[in-house]
C-alpha cells in the first residue's frame, strides 16, 4: 500500500475515535490534576489509547473480525455482536454524538429548541456518507480529518504558546496517586468497546486497500494503529495542557466542554466559538459515519442484509432516539456498555491468551473463552451497579475488602485474568499428554 494511502486510512482511524467526549474529557481529568496532569495524562494514554490500539492490532491478526467471538456458542457470538453494535450504534453512542453536536455546535447560535430538525438533517448526511464505505478514505481520511487536525492544531499552538493560565494545587484523588486515577479515567472513555465496532470498518478498509499477502497487510495495519496512536496521544496531550492552565478561565468546571468553551472564548473571541463549534461537527460526524458504517458492515456480512437497508434503519433510529433526550438516553444504555466493556476486553485478552488450536486442546480454548465471557460479565455487572450506586451497602462492603480492583471499578480484571492463565496451563498439561495431577 502506498504511504498516501496509509496515512489517509490512520487519519480516518484517528477521526473515527474522535468524538466530541474525546475532547472534552481530558481537560476536565486535567484540571482536576492540577500541577500533576502530566502524571494523569501519561496513566490515560495507557488505557485511552493503548486499550484501543492493542484491540485493533489483535483484529488485525484474526482472519476476520467476527473471529474474534467464533469460539464462542451461537447464542452468545451473535448475542454479543448485537449488543455491542445496538449500544455503541443507535441505542447510545450514535444520539449522544448527535445531540452533543446541536449542543455545542449549533444551539450556542440559535435561539429555541431545533434538535428536531437538526437531528434529520445531520443523520441524513450521516446516511450519505455511509452508504459508500468505499469512499470513507476519501471523505474522512483525506479530507475531514486534515481540516480536524488543522483546527485542534490551532487550539494547541495557541495553549502551548499563550496560556491563559498556569497549573493549580491538585485535587485530593490526584495528589496521591495521579498516574492510577489517570488509569482509571482512560478506562472509563470506553474506547477499548469502541475499537471492536470500529474493526469493522478499519480493518476491512486496510484489506480491501492493501492487495498484498496476508503479513504484509498486518503490517499496514500496525502503521494505521501507529498513526492513530501518535495522533490520539498528541491530541490528548495538548487538551490535557489546555485544562490544566485553565482554572483561572473556568474554575470549577463541571464538564470538559465549559472548558472548551470559556477557552476558545477568551483566546479567540466570536471566532473562538465558530473554531469550537466546526470542531464538534465534525469529531460528531465521523464517529456516526464510522459507527453507522460498522452496522452496516456486520448484518451484511453476518445475515446478508443489504448494507444501505442497514444504514438506512440505524440513521432513522438515530434521528428518533435523538429527540428522546440525552440524559434519558444515558440513563437506559450505560449500564449495558459498562458491562460490555469488561466483556470486549476480556475477549481480547482471551485471543492473546488462549489463540486457537487444534482438537481436542480447541474444545479447552472454546470452554475457556465462554467462562472468560461469563466470568467478566458477572464481575462486569457488579462493577457496573456499583458506577451507578445501585449496590446494597453490604455488598459493596464486602466487595471492597475482598475483590482487587473493585474500588476502581474493574474487579472483573483479574478473575478473568486467573480463568485465562488455568486454560493455558490445562492446554499445556494436554499438549504434553501428562496428568494434571500425579
Amino acid at each position: 500500500m502506498k504511504r498516501r494511502e496509509l496515512a489517509a486510512i490512520g487519519f480516518m482511524t484517528f477521526a473515527l475515535f474522535l468524538g466530541a467526549g474525546n475532547l472534552i474529557f481530558p481537560p476536565l481529568m486535567a484540571q482536576q490534576a492540577g500541577e500533576n496532569w502530566l502524571y494523569a495524562i501519561a496513566g490515560f494514554l495507557i488505557t485511552a489509547v493503548g486499550l484501543p490500539a492493542l484491540t485493533l492490532i489483535v483484529l488485525g491478526k484474526l482472519p476476520s473480525i467476527d473471529r474474534l467471538t467464533s469460539a464462542l456458542p451461537t447464542w452468545m457470538d451473535r448475542g454479543f455482536w448485537i449488543l455491542i453494535l445496538t449500544t455503541i450504534g443507535p441505542a447510545f453512542a450514535l444520539p449522544r454524538a448527535v445531540t452533543v453536536a446541536y449542543e455545542m455546535g449549533i444551539k450556542p447560535f440559535s435561539s429555541g429548541d431545533g434538535i428536531f430538525v437538526f437531528s434529520i438533517l445531520f443523520c441524513a448526511l450521516t446516511l450519505v456518507l455511509a452508504i459508500k464505505p468505499g469512499k470513507l478514505i476519501n471523505y474522512i481520511g483525506r479530507i475531514m480529518t486534515p481540516a480536524l487536525i488543522a483546527m485542534l492544531g490551532l487550539l494547541t499552538v495557541f495553549a502551548l504558546f499563550n496560556p491563559l493560565g498556569s497549573p493549580s494545587k491538585a485535587s485530593d484523588i490526584y495528589q496521591s496517586a495521579p498516574v492510577i486515577n489517570g488509569l482509571i479515567q482512560g478506562y472509563m472513555t470506553l474506547d477499548a468497546i469502541a475499537a471492536v465496532v470500529f474493526g469493522w470498518v478499519i480493518i476491512n478498509t486496510i484489506r480491501t486497500t492493501s492487495s498484498q499477502d496476508k503479513a504484509t497487510s498486518f503490517r499496514d495495519t500496525l502503521i494505521v494503529v501507529g498513526i492513530y496512536a501518535a495522533l490520539m496521544a498528541l491530541c490528548y496531550l495538548s487538551m490535557g495542557y489546555l485544562g490544566a492552565t485553565s482554572s483561572n478561565i473556568a474554575p470549577n468546571a463541571s464538564n470538559g466542554g465549559e472548558i472548551l468553551a470559556a477557552y476558545a472564548a477568551g483566546q479567540f473571541g466570536a471566532f473562538g466559538q465558530i473554531l469550537l463549534a466546526s470542531i464538534t461537527l465534525i469529531a460528531c460526524l465521523t464517529t456516526t459515519v464510522g459507527i453507522t458504517t460498522a452496522n452496516a458492515e456486520y448484518y451484511k456480512n453476518t445475515y446478508g442484509i443489504n448494507a444501505k437497508l442497514s444504514a438506512i434503519v440505524v440513521t432513522f433510529l438515530t434521528a428518533t432516539i435523538s429527540n428522546v433526550g440525552l440524559e434519558t438516553i444515558i440513563q437506559v444504555s450505560l449500564p449495558v456498555i459498562l458491562i460490555l466493556c469488561p466483556i470486549a476486553i476480556a475477549l481480547i485478552l482471551s485471543v492473546i491468551f488462549i489463540p486457537k488450536a487444534s482438537e481436542p486442546k480447541q474444545r479447552c480454548a472454546s470452554m475457556g473463552q465462554t467462562m472468560v465471557v461469563l466470568i467478566s460479565g458477572v464481575f462486569g455487572t457488579l462493577d457496573a451497579l456499583n458506577i451507578l450506586g445501585k449496590l446494597p451497602d453490604v455488598v459493596r462492603d464486602t466487595a471492597t475488602q475482598y475483590l482487587p480492583l473493585f474500588p476502581d471499578n474493574m474487579s472483573w480484571l483479574m478473575p478473568s485474568l486467573v480463568t485465562m492463565t488455568l486454560v493455558r496451563i490445562t492446554r499445556q498439561f494436554m499438549a504434553s499428554k501428562q496428568p494434571l495431577f500425579g
